[in-house]
């Protein structure tokens, strides 16, 4: 389930395009009880899958800051993972959230199926994160008919930087952690 949970974060990388200095991080303050995990920078480059860009890229690599968190039960096991990825995006470049997400949430799904699992998406719909408008999509994820994940995505752009927050856990957990998970969404300082 762990496995499962940690190849749900499909996330880095699908912003087409970038900058070369590296992006500032966002500030997050994670709820109490959430272990938060280093991430190493990384280039878009590395762990993307093809982009889905509306202007042609940019040869330049784009920097990706990562911030994850996850929360345990009382096993120590992984039971929910939040990631927010920030990409800096080059000057003019058009980033297509709606082209992004769908490309995210096959990936999402395709990883699933491999697993033997069947997955269902909501239909992409706009939704905030902080202070920007963003879209969103949640994906059902159930085995021999049994709901044990759910996972939700959410995408925005502002001037220079694109962003996605996912937050991915086991079902339970997952519906008992929304107030948090919506709290924290509405704080984040981009």
């Amino acid at each position: 389930m762990i496995r499962t949970i940690r190849s749900l974060l499909l996330l880095s990388g699908l912003f087409a395009a970038a900058a070369a200095a590296q992006p500032q991080l966002a500030e997050i303050t994670w709820p109490d009880g959430w272990q938060v995990q280093a991430m190493e920078p990384e280039t878009a480059l590395e762990t993307a899958p093809e982009p889905v860009p509306e202007t042609a890229p940019s040869e330049a690599p784009a920097k990706v800051s990562r911030q994850r968190a996850v929360k345990n039960d009382e096993n120590g096991d992984t039971i929910l993972v939040m990631e927010l990825t920030m990409t800096q995006v080059e000057a003019g470049h058009v980033v297509n959230l709606q082209g992004v997400l769908l490309e995210m949430r096959k990936s999402i799904q395709k990883d699933f199926f491999q697993g033997g699992y069947q997955s269902v998406c909501n239909k992409i719909h706009p939704a905030t994160l902080s202070r920007l408008a963003a879209l969103e999509t949640t994906c059902t994820i159930t085995q021999n008919g049994r709901h044990v994940l759910s996972q939700t995505l959410v995408a925005a752009v502002e001037a220079d930087k694109a962003y996605v927050f996912s937050y991915a856990g086991q079902a339970d957990a997952y519906a008992a952690s929304q107030k948090e998970i919506q709290a924290l969404r509405e704080s984040l300082k981009l």
